[in-house]
């Protein structure tokens, strides 16, 4: 899988180089190429915003040096590109597993006040946000869309059954979890677990999926 990110802020994405998507890196299972905007600006100060038409706070981001640095990093338009913006659409599992199996993705970091909307009507596919708030820049978000669609890529994981039982995988919240010691601070580790009977195990794991879900995100359980 390969990964394009357009950023001013490329070096915030040392941090992927550790564990487990680190490792995925190492391997070639996941290529991550994060390109400086200010790299293709024309503007001979190296700016790569402006004042907003109309008015407003703040900076707006400008339409030449991120066109310029898409159009080179996908001439072909071969990538599904997609800025990370809070008017997108919220990032859920279901996105995660469709975006995992592109071959190849292109995301635009956005800064300041936003980008300049003719470049999104241009050369963005789909906006996608992590969530209803704002953050500083697109870069923290394209990076939890990064590690979310590599887990999926095959061979990152040890296992493909972890992601097969975790939260989300069937609409619900993951069951507790537990390992050794059997007794830690005078709590037990649940006398199914230690059964071996595996349809009471899966039975217990299910209803704890249930009660946490109905508890913490009932709008999960619309529906079932």
């Amino acid at each position: 899988m390969r990964i394009d990110v357009a950023t001013i802020f490329p070096e915030m994405f040392d941090c992927l180089k550790s564990g487990v998507i680190g490792k995925a890196l190492d391997k070639g299972l996941v290529t991550v190429n994060a390109v400086n905007i200010r790299d293709y600006t024309l503007d001979k100060h190296g700016k790569c915003d402006d004042t907003p038409f109309g008015g407003g706070a703040g900076m707006v981001m400008t339409p030449q040096p991120i066109h310029d640095a898409i159009h080179a990093l996908d001439p072909n338009r071969n990538a599904l590109r997609i800025y990370m913006s809070p008017k997108g659409k919220t990032l859920d599992q279901a996105a995660v597993i469709r975006l995992a199996r592109r071959e190849h993705i292109l995301i635009l970091c956005g800064n300041y006040e936003g980008v300049d909307q003719r470049v999104i009507d241009e050369d963005i596919d789909e906006e996608i946000s992590i969530g209803d708030y704002v953050l500083t820049g697109g870069e923290l978000p394209a990076m939890v869309l990064i590690n979310a669609c590599a887990r999926y890529v095959k061979g990152v994981l040890g296992s493909e059954q972890s992601t097969q039982e975790e939260s989300f995988s069937d609409g619900l919240l993951e069951y507790p979890q537990y390992t050794r010691p059997r007794e830690y601070l005078g709590r037990q580790v649940p006398e199914v677990l230690l059964s071996g009977d595996h349809a009471a195990i899966a039975a217990w794991r299910r209803e704890k999926q249930l009660q946490i879900t109905r508890e913490r995100r009932p709008d999960l359980l619309e529906g079932k």
